[in-house]
């Protein structure tokens, strides 16, 4: 796991890679690489062209310094620099060395493996990666600049491309150590912002900085010709599970998930587990633990106080860690350890993330990292996949109602009347808006202001810029692919196919790596391996959603595994008592921040915003809040 950055240069006289700069944008990322530092300057590729690329290590795989990155075939026809881990690389290497591939500096290096695939099998070696990556790769024969984002975005990759060149890095701050990289605001980043509490790709919010999307290359030559292809889509090679059984089903579940994890295992330094105390984590402890000689070691966070918001989740976290014997560690984070974080929380998330989670993922990658553990395994996915969220149960509701035979006429003026009565920004409103629309009524698992309420934060200015626009324009190609690809256009299989290509790879994941690896932690994600997700979408949605129960078929798979009383609880998530925070010192801080923001600034309209804070959603100004905050940081004069 590690920091990647580089630049590529049209005209190098005008722009030269200068080492300098490419070490100054390769320092700004410390924290996800401590264990060491590269850098390479690629020789002139030719009078209009030249390369650079440099690299922080976090050692995880092959620790000695024939690992180290940027890395070179012998022959310097390809140069590489990668982010993640390619988990089934000691086999793709003995099928290498079967193909004549004999010249290996390194004896397990998973890097050294990605170099010698792209040689023999060129762009098409992805297919054959399981793994978690974000490369940038540079063919000196072809003088082309690959960069590639793994199938479900589990690593991020951003670039910016003008005139000189691009320049691209693992964080947005890399990219802002140019002096002459202008800093502004992407306008149309921030309408879907507010829609989504985070930026769909290929946009971030920073003007002219984009992320590479998930399961995507983009391909750029020395003389600046861009292409970009999807190179892995969620429905490639999925066949239904017809007529089997119910015990060949969660046969198959537990023989899959426990090979994603078994491979998730692999490494050179020491591995833990976050536990929460849900059925996620505490499949990933019971499985993790099977055949280790040492107890595995497991964390959890808490909050201190009596937090009146959410249930307490440490007591069913410490039922599995007893039950497996784990080397159980816990934190209480208090709202002064949040307001203490919140400057640092800016700064590594690089773009608002508007999702509290952040603050507990921070505090147990920290408690892990001050535990020795240098890796750890999580649970994000397993929801997606197996009808984990009871809002999905009003979503089908909604989906199975607006499939009536109700005239579209009738939904708009629905719309209407409701407007008129000035309830156009309640979500009652906007699902009957898009059901008029002909549009899917999930939008994905996380919402932040319904279309009508987000116009009543907008500032006159931003309202006519985005007069006749929604937020619909982000999802409609995601509902493209999935009528196109899918073999079951179910109202759950688009469901879990949103969430998979946008909440996840832009929120969910996203939050993981950057608290994660803000403590030097590398977090794995083993229900997001792609043929454990090949398998779960195989799976009929009558049987993961048998009887309203969430996650049925999953449970029963692992029924005997994990106590009953796990299986049994109700579903809470990864909570943060955000509520009750914003009704003590943290809303007094948002209000002030925000306050002096609307009254400095135009992107919010002041009323609109006081509003929001006069109503009490804690959640709407957690996210209003992030984004005055990561204004004062980045862009802010």
């Amino acid at each position: 796991m590690c920091g990647i950055n580089g630049i590529l240069a049209f005209s190098p006289e005008t722009w030269p890679v200068d080492e300098a700069m490419l070490v100054r944008m390769r320092d700004t990322m410390i924290h996800r690489g401590p264990d060491g530092a590269g850098v390479w300057l690629g020789e002139k590729v030719d009078k209009n062209a030249s390369i650079g690329f440099g690299h922080r290590r976090l050692a995880i795989i092959d620790l000695s310094t024939t690992a180290l990155q940027p890395m070179s075939l012998t022959n310097k026809t390809l140069t590489i620099v990668f982010n993640g881990e390619i988990y089934n690389h000691a086999e793709l290497r003995q099928e290498l060395i079967k193909l004549g591939h004999n010249d290996w500096k390194t004896d397990h290096s998973d890097t050294e493996v990605i170099l010698h695939a792209f040689e023999e099998w060129g762009i098409d070696c992805l297919h054959k990666f399981r793994g978690m990556f974000a490369i940038a790769l540079w063919d000196n024969i072809k003088k082309e600049l690959w960069l590639i984002r793994d199938r479900v975005g589990i690593k991020p990759l951003y670039y910016a491309l003008d005139d000189r060149g691009i320049v691209f890095a693992s964080e947005i701050k890399a990219i802002l150590a140019d002096p002459d990289r202008k800093r502004a605001v992407n306008e149309e980043a921030l309408f879907h912002y507010l829609s989504f509490l985070t930026t769909p790709a290929p946009m971030t919010l920073f003007d002219g900085i984009k992320k590479i999307t998930a399961g995507t290359w983009t391909r750029i030559s020395a003389k600046g010709d861009v292409r970009t292809e999807r190179w892995w889509d969620a429905w490639d090679d999925v066949e239904p599970e017809l007529g089997k059984a119910d015990t060949e089903i969660t046969t198959g579940i537990l023989s899959q998930l426990e090979t994603a994890i078994n491979y998730r295992k692999v490494s050179d330094v020491p591995i833990g587990v976050f536990l929460s105390g849900g059925v996620d984590s505490s499949i990933n402890v019971a499985l993790f633990s099977k055949n280790e000689k040492k107890p595995i070691k497991t964390f959890s966070i808490g909050y201190a106080g009596d937090q009146q918001s959410i249930a307490d989740e440490l007591p069913y976290a410490r039922i599995i860690a007893e039950q497996v014997s784990t080397d159980h560690h816990e934190y209480l984070i208090s709202q002064d350890d949040l307001l203490k974080f919140l400057p640092e929380m800016i700064r590594y998330q690089d773009e608002p993330i508007g999702d509290p989670v952040c603050v507990p993922l921070y505090f147990v990658s920290k408690l892990a990292r001050d535990n020795g553990v240098i890796v750890c395994q999580v649970g994000e996915g397993a929801d997606e996949l197996f009808w984990g969220y009871s809002s999905w149960k009003i979503f089908l509701n909604l989906e199975r109602a607006n499939a009536w035979p109700i005239p579209k006429f009738i939904k708009k003026i629905g719309v209407q009347a409701l407007t008129a009565l000035g309830l156009g920004g309640k979500l009652y409103t906007e699902f009957l808006r898009r059901a008029s629309q002909d549009q899917p009524i999930f939008w994905g698992g996380a919402e932040a202001f319904p279309e009508n309420a987000k116009w009543d934060i907008l500032s006159p200015r931003l309202k006519e810029k985005f007069l006749g626009r929604s937020s619909w324009e982000v999802i409609a190609p995601i509902r493209t692919r999935f009528e196109e690809n899918a073999p079951d256009r179910s109202p759950l299989n688009w469901m879990s196919y949103l969430d998979l290509n946008f909440r996840l790879p832009e929120l969910l994941l996203m939050r993981v790596d950057k608290m994660s690896m803000a403590t030097s932690i590398e977090a794995r994600v083993p229900f997001l391996d792609h043929l454990f997700i090949r398998y779960a979408l195989s799976i009929s949605p009558k049987l993961k959603t048998r009887g309203g129960e969430l996650k049925y078929i999953l449970k029963k798979a692992v029924r005997g595994l994990i106590p009953d009383e796990i299986i049994n609880r109700k579903k809470q998530g990864f909570a943060v008592p955000i509520d009750d925070w914003v009704n003590d010192k943290l809303g007094t801080e948002a209000e002030k921040t925000l306050k002096i923001f609307c009254a400095s600034t135009d992107f919010f309209d002041s009323k609109g915003v006081e509003k929001v804070i006069a109503r009490g959603n804690a959640r709407q100004i957690w996210y209003l809040f992030n984004f005055a905050l990561w204004w004062n940081e980045f862009i802010r004069d």
